[in-house]
Formats: structure tokens, sequence, C-alpha cells
């Protein structure tokens, strides 16, 4: 297969997916959630793959969705006329939630290595593999949470429970690689320079184990969080995603973005300061 938005090739035993957009932080485009779930696809089709690593090229992991040209233009977001079909929207978002999840879904383990940053959409992704692990100084987290997004994946509830979810959901905080891996939600963080060797470790030992243990191992798990309501969750995440969007604060954060820029708007939704206040919401809604 060939792929525009990342490279693939077999090591032996394991297979590499490397996010090959570096100018952009291997922001996410339309056509690089389908291209991960194909590149899954090889990889479980390979007979000879036990084991699967995600990774990014150049300076980090996933800056999440390449939303900077959507959100400076006068013209909507996903769909291209108005009004608004939440539908229509659910539709889109959802299938790129299901590219993303065959990552979680794939018969063979999926490691993923993060350095830089997993962001947003990014930490979707990287929340969707089977194993996560870090530079101690990578940042990971979910800043739409405040204003324009919620995670349509809705894995970090099912890695951290609802406490540990609400502390990072309620934020958008940014957490380093070492937080992460205290609160659970990574399975280990190491220095930048260790970060290649502990992912081979991992990937190596699996690589040694027939892959239908591997296939009933991560099955048996995966259910267990189906049981618990993922997919369902997962619904309404992807519902309220397309909301968030085109809320009176999510309609407010893309007219600031077209008059200032998208980095300024960003900046300011993520400061801690009163978006109300910040964007003088409070009288237009009275």
């Amino acid at each position: 297969m060939t792929y525009k938005t990342l490279l693939y090739r077999r090591d032996g035993r394991i297979a590499r997916i490397m996010l090959n957009r570096p100018k952009r932080l291997n922001a996410i485009t339309g056509a690089m959630p389908g291209e991960i779930a194909r590149a899954v696809a090889e990889a479980n089709d390979d007979p000879k793959v036990h084991v699967i690593v995600l990774a990014g090229a150049g300076r980090a992991f996933c800056a999440g969705y390449d939303l900077k040209e959507y959100a400076e233009r006068k013209t909507p977001l996903i769909q291209t006329e108005m009004p608004w079909d939440p539908m229509k929207d659910y539709a889109i978002m959802k299938r790129f939630t299901e590219q993303f999840m065959a990552l979680f879904r794939s018969l063979k383990p999926t490691i993923c290595k993060v350095h830089g940053y997993a962001v947003a959409g990014g930490s979707d992704i990287a929340l969707c593999c089977d194993l996560v692990v870090m530079a101690e100084d990578a940042r990971i987290g979910y800043p739409p949470a405040r204003v324009w997004g919620c995670p349509t994946t809705a894995m970090w509830v099912y890695r951290l429970g609802a406490e540990r979810a609400k502390r990072m959901l309620l934020t958008g905080d940014l957490v380093d690689g070492r937080e992460a891996r205290a609160m659970g939600l990574v399975a280990d963080a190491v220095p930048a320079s260790a970060l290649d060797a502990r992912v081979e470790t991992f990937a190596r030992r699996m690589a040694g184990v027939p892959q239908n243990q591997l296939m009933m191992q991560k099955l048996m798990i995966n259910q267990a969080l189906y049981n618990m309501g993922l997919e369902g969750t997962q619904i309404l995440a992807t519902i309220f995603d397309g909301i968030t969007r085109h809320s009176p604060e999510g309609m407010a954060f893309k007219r600031r973005a077209e008059a200032v820029g998208f980095k300024r708007a960003v900046a300011e939704r993520d400061s801690g300061a009163p978006l109300d206040e910040l964007w003088n919401l409070r009288s237009k809604r009275r």
C-alpha cells in the first residue's frame, strides 16, 4: 500500500507505523485517520507481524487536528454549508473515531511512542493503543475540553477512572510523562534518550509471544471495556464534540480565531481567564 500521511514498514515481527507530517507536528488531516486504519489492517493481515509500534516523525508525536485553516476562515467547520446538521457532523467525526479505534481493535497489540506532544486529537490516537510509553518531558492532554472539543474516543475515563478523567477534562491541562505515568494514564515514562530502547523492550517481549495468545489476552481485556459501555460513551462524546464547536462559546472562539488567528485564540482559551469575560459573552447572552 502507499500512504501520504504516514510511513509503514515491517521489521521482523514488528510493524512500524510513523505519522509523517513533521512540518505540521503530524497534525491530523482528513486522510490520516483512514491511513492509520489501513496500516493497522496491513499489519494484521501480515502473518509475520506480532506487534505494532506507532510513532511520529520530527519534534512531536501528534499536535491534534490540523484546524488552523478551518478556524481562521469565515466558513463552517466540518461541513460546507449552514445551518449546522449535527448528524452530518456526527457521521464525519464518528468515522474518524472508528478509524482511530482500529488501533484498539487490532488483533495484534499496539504500542504508542510519544515524544514532544500528544494533544487533542493526537491524544485520542495515542490512547487508542494498548500501551503508551512517553518521554518524561513529553506532554499529553486535551485542551479543547475548555472550548471547542470533546474527546470522541472517550479513552480518558477508561484509562484513568472517573475522578482523574474529570481532573484532565474539566481543566484541559497538559501533563508531562512523569505525571501521566503517576496517574496511570501511560505504561511508562522515561528520559527522552531512553524512549526508543524502552519501547523496543516492550515490543520485542511481545513479539516472542504466539500470535493466538496475544489475540486472546487482548480480546478478553477489550471485552471488559465494551461491557463497561465504551461504544455508547463514544457515541455521546462524538455528538458532544460537534455541539462544542457550535455552542455560543464555540462560535465565539471561531470568530476570535478569524479575527486574531488560531494560535492567539488558543492561547486565550487555555490561559485560565474566564472566557465569558475575555470574549465579552456575558452581555451577548442576556
